[in-house]
């Protein structure tokens, strides 16, 4: 990439470097915009890294390479290691760096709470055989990372309970069983990295040795879901679906889930949804759950109460926003201006993108994208495909989070260019606090050097 020509034109910082803060920093950075990226993490690669379980090899290295690549412009400077809100108020980025716009690219990473109706609150028993999604994935991902400072998580020898229906409720039942088979499998002198048992399945390593999932002396991961089988999103629904194409979809949902069943041996419990955490000593032991009933178009829970033991419960309903002090939010979402929606409501130089952002056209975006992939795609993704391609993921990113972030970027442009360009004198004090943060993390300013310098998180298995 080459700099555009004579000084910058105004000045933006992007909250989040990964997929969508990446898209509009690169596309700012073209028209001339001095960028600021400010990311959480060492490297910012986001979800990517943390969020997709690590055999999904080949589209972590490709959306690396894509994210790295956009992120190398001169007009790009990476702030690493911080987090705005604690390290850095968000009102100082407006009042005291004086950027001429700010973006929010810093996706969900909180975890939607699990709500029971009787029993301790969830949150209680956490690191005590309750665990959410995105610290349990982001752990079984760094589990050999040596630069991981963060909590690691015990993961049981087999059993394991996973509360969710969509595309990641499978994931974490997949790494239950796999972690599982895998230790109990090499005990046996069958030894295979976790990629390779993911990418044959369960089923085929068990074939090879002789062997059947009973004798392998664990249970298998559960997931707990309050609707039917064929309700799983695990293939969107389209907008307006007649009879026969509803069908269609939940038939499709139906083989895609009899066929995770098949090759990773992950058990599906539908219509039914958690009551309380069975626990023993203070640690959960397993779930009370209360069956539901479809009525009048509707899943209502009934008074039928049943237990499962379970030695893990992971909670997988769905991921949300951090809050930012001085940002409104709409329930667990930013709130976003009616006319503009990547605009925040109550400001005219704060924006956002991705799954920061609320109102129709971030969902639609989404919605179109799910639609339009391949089936084909989603088995792959899900790892049941007859030819696997490890590049292909079904969710909606990053092609909608692009399509989006493009979309954004514009509305950014437009907006800078009713504004004065930034004079000389807050350009360099902008650039005087780049340095100061860039030192205190200890960054040069070299990402790719950065990027080897931390490290990859699963150097071994």
């Amino acid at each position: 990439m080459s700099q555009p020509p004579g000084p910058p034109s105004h000045a933006v910082a992007i909250i989040g470097g990964a997929t969508a803060g990446a898209e509009v920093a690169s596309r700012l950075a073209e028209r001339g915009v001095y960028v600021t990226v400010f990311e959480q993490n060492p490297r910012p690669f986001g979800k990517i890294e943390d969020g997709l379980p690590r055999w999904h090899t080949k589209l972590r290295e490709k959306e690396y390479e894509r994210i790295t690549q956009a992120l190398t412009h001169p007009l790009i400077h990476v702030l690493p290691n911080t987090s705005i809100g604690s390290d850095i108020a968000f009102k100082s980025l407006l009042d005291e760096w004086q950027f001429s716009a700010v973006v929010l690219a810093n996706g969900a990473w909180r975890d939607r709470p699990l709500s029971v109706s009787s029993g301790p609150k969830p949150e209680t028993l956490i690191g005590k055989g309750f665990e959410y999604q995105n610290p349990f994935v982001i752990a079984f991902n760094h589990v050999n990372d040596k630069h991981y400072t963060g909590r690691a998580i015990e993961i049981p020898n087999g059993g394991g309970a996973v509360i969710g229906g969509g595309l990641a409720a499978i994931d974490m039942a997949k790494i239950l069983n796999l972690v599982g088979a895998r230790r109990a499998l090499q005990k046996r002198g069958v030894v295979l990295t976790m990629e390779e048992l993911e990418h044959g399945g369960i089923d085929k390593a068990l074939d090879e040795a002789g062997l059947e999932w009973s004798d392998l002396g664990i249970d298998a991961a559960t997931i707990y879901y309050r609707k039917r089988i064929a309700d799983m999103p695990v293939m969107a629904m389209p907008e307006g679906a007649d009879f026969e194409k509803r069908a269609q979809v939940e038939a499709t949902r139906e083989k895609f889930i009899a066929k995770v069943r098949s090759k990773y041996l992950v058990e599906i419990e539908p219509m039914c949804v958690p009551k309380e955490l069975i626990t023993e000593g203070g640690r959960v032991t397993g779930l009370a759950l209360n069956r539901t009933v479809l009525a009048d178009g509707r899943m209502v829970e009934t008074n039928e109460t049943f237990l499962r033991p379970s030695k893990i419960v992971v909670s997988s309903i769905g991921s949300i926003p951090e809050p930012i002090a001085g940002l409104a939010m709409r329930g667990e979402l930013f709130q976003t201006d009616p006319i503009c929606q990547s605009r925040l409501a109550g400001f005219d130089n704060v924006f956002g993108v991705g799954n920061v952002l609320t109102g129709k056209g971030n969902i639609a975006v989404s919605r179109r994208h799910a639609i339009a992939v391949s089936e084909g795609a989603i088995e792959t993704y899900l790892g049941i495909a007859d030819a696997p391609n490890d590049a292909a993921d079904p969710r909606p990113t990053p092609k909608a989070v692009l399509d989006a972030a493009a979309q954004t970027s514009d509305d950014v442009a437009r907006f800078t260019q009713t504004k004065e360009r930034i004079a000389a004198a807050p350009l360099a004090a902008i650039e005087r606090r780049i340095q100061e943060r860039q030192a205190l993390v200890g960054y040069s300013g070299d990402l790719a050097a950065w990027i080897a310098q931390t490290g990859e998180p699963h150097e071994s298995d």
